[in-house]
């Protein structure tokens, strides 16, 4: 649960960081694929890193069995933690 919200969290953050007004880089999208692909590499061991809630969801439909028993993990956690980056950005706490 942890990972899934911390990795979506930084993962968010950068991306809000990257496409701001006050940030808005040419290399928004390298910065952006950078940040997922070294996300990766502490993560996929532990939870095979969703930070998308969309690509979770498709497959365990189509697994189903125990992917869709444990979908709601991926839902959840991912989501909430990009909700936290969005408000701490929103509300000006993180001055991107």
């Amino acid at each position: 649960m942890l990972t899934e919200l911390v990795a979506t969290f930084l993962f968010t953050l950068v991306i809000l960081g990257a496409t701001s007004e006050k940030g808005t880089t040419p290399v928004a999208g390298l910065v952006i694929g950078l940040t997922l692909a070294v996300l990766h590499f502490p993560f996929i061991n532990v939870t095979g890193l969703s930070v998308n809630p969309a690509r979770s969801l498709g497959p365990a439909v189509f697994v189903g069995g125990t992917a869709l028993a444990q979908v709601w993990l991926f839902l959840v956690f991912p989501t909430l933690g990009g909700l936290v980056a969005g408000w701490l950005v929103k509300s000006r706490a993180l001055n991107i």
